[in-house]
């Protein structure tokens, strides 16, 4: 697939990073990519609002979606405390998930009016991302119907969930995105109903295939197929 040249995204790790100061660095990132898009309308010579890719880890934490159930967050504050995990509300589609250190996550603040105006190709891009990077190890993934997120074994009797997605968009403006389990501490994910899905599994890189991987190399492939993809170079 060719790159397209013209369309530069700005590629940040921010390593291990408290997720409220993710979330309020994502914040801000959104604002200035309306804010341009605003000046673009008034002055079509304005310079094209930057694409952000930010990814990081974040200490032990679950977050609920809007359309998400306080109750499937299954312990109590001072539980949360005892594991060292803290918990947000926030501005997502999606139910509850968990992210800490071992996962790869990706956060696209994308202005689509540069790419394509389509938010379910939108999702099926990033999922596509997670797919072809599981394949480089040898895990054959894919999608289940109906459920946002890529998948080992959809449809069969052991569905397994191993990259949670939930995405917010507001005039074409991207914010939130993935969290890839590569290799988390599984036992933090019993304690809530994993994007409110009950009696289907959640499982990482390193469960599936019985070894540790090189974080870093599979946040790298990961931004490859996305850049791909999206037809982006990265800067």
């Amino acid at each position: 697939m060719l790159i397209n040249v013209d369309r530069m995204v700005k590629l940040e790790n921010l390593g291990i990073i408290d997720y409220k100061k993710a979330w309020d660095y994502q914040e801000q990132l959104f604002a200035e990519i309306v804010d341009a898009k605003v000046q673009l309308r008034k002055n079509t010579e304005a310079p094209l609002p930057q694409n952000h890719l930010l990814t990081c880890e974040h200490p032990h934490v679950y977050t609920l979606g809007k359309s998400g159930k306080q109750q499937h967050l299954l312990i109590s504050d001072e539980m949360l405390q005892k594991l060292g995990a803290t918990y947000y509300k926030i501005n997502r589609g999606g139910d509850i998930t968990y992210h800490g250190p071992g996962q790869v996550v990706i956060y696209p603040l994308f202005d689509l009016d540069q790419f394509f105006t389509d938010i379910h190709k939108y999702l099926r891009y990033l999922e596509e991302a997670v797919i072809r990077t599981l394949a480089d190890y040898g895990i054959q993934a894919g999608r289940s119907a109906g459920e946002t997120g890529v998948w080992l074994d959809a449809g069969s009797q052991n569905p397994r969930k191993i990259c949670a997605m939930g995405v917010r968009a507001s005039r074409w403006v991207t914010m939130h995105g993935l969290a890839l389990n590569v290799q988390p501490d599984m036992k933090y994910f019993d304690h809530i109903i994993p994007c409110g899905i009950q009696n289907k599994a959640v499982t990482s890189m390193e469960r599936e295939l019985g070894k540790p991987l090189p974080l870093d190399e599979v946040r790298d492939k990961l931004c490859g197929y996305l850049g791909e993809l999206f037809q982006f170079v990265a800067s």
